[in-house]
């Protein structure tokens, strides 16, 4: 990014921890979003190995990790959020076995492989021209039998299309709400070559 994208992605860091701190992202936490969290849980119950390691990549406060069944269990769950403001309400649930960490997508690098790696609403906020990079890290640090989860608000097939030259498709569908205009795609993707591809493509 150039001097002018830091400095906008600065302003947005800023944005959210101000929004964070005065509740405007409670939303996430309520109905509106369980469909798509339910989504999600299924792919990861469905298509992840038992008790992964997993890499949550916009994790805000730690939501998914409240909406996960008591019964489904993970060795390691990884947090990563620009705001500050959401980190530290994710770390104050002490969630066992859980780190959340205050980073920008743009420049994390995880110190670590994973079995699911999750891209929370997050894509779409990657500058336009790191996709391609910050898309491909990801991939570098997913396991060769993992599989990569990707949720995106409405319609974005730009960007589907960035995972679908670069990774194996194995599930897609629109999640849809009774609010006409409160839907998301989610996907889910393996490297290519790996055994997850004999699982169908919808």
């Amino acid at each position: 990014m150039n001097t002018l994208d830091k400095f906008h992605n600065w302003r947005r860091k800023l944005r959210w921890d101000k929004q964070y701190a005065k509740g405007r992202w409670d939303s996430m936490k309520t109905s509106k979003e369980l469909s798509r969290y339910s989504t999600i849980i299924g792919y990861l119950t469905i298509l992840g190995k038992e008790n992964p390691s997993i890499l949550d990549l916009g994790s805000g406060e730690g939501v998914l990790n409240e909406k996960l069944p008591a019964h489904y269990m993970y060795n390691y769950f990884l947090g990563i959020d620009f705001s500050k403001v959401s980190i530290e309400k994710a770390k104050a649930k002490e969630f066992p076995n859980a780190e959340f960490q205050c980073k920008d997508i743009h420049t994390f690098t995880p110190e670590r492989k994973f079995d699911v790696i999750i891209f929370n609403e997050v894509f779409y906020y990657v500058h336009e021209k790191e996709r391609v990079k910050v898309l491909e890290k990801m991939i570098d640090h997913l396991e060769d039998d993992g599989i990569i989860i990707s949720s995106i608000y409405r319609e974005a097939p730009h960007l589907w299309e960035l995972f679908n030259q670069r990774l194996e498709k194995i599930n897609f569908v629109t999640v849809r709400t009774e609010e006409e205009l409160r839907y998301w795609q989610i996907g889910v993707y393996c490297k290519k070559g790996s055994e997850n591809n004999d699982e169908p493509a919808s």
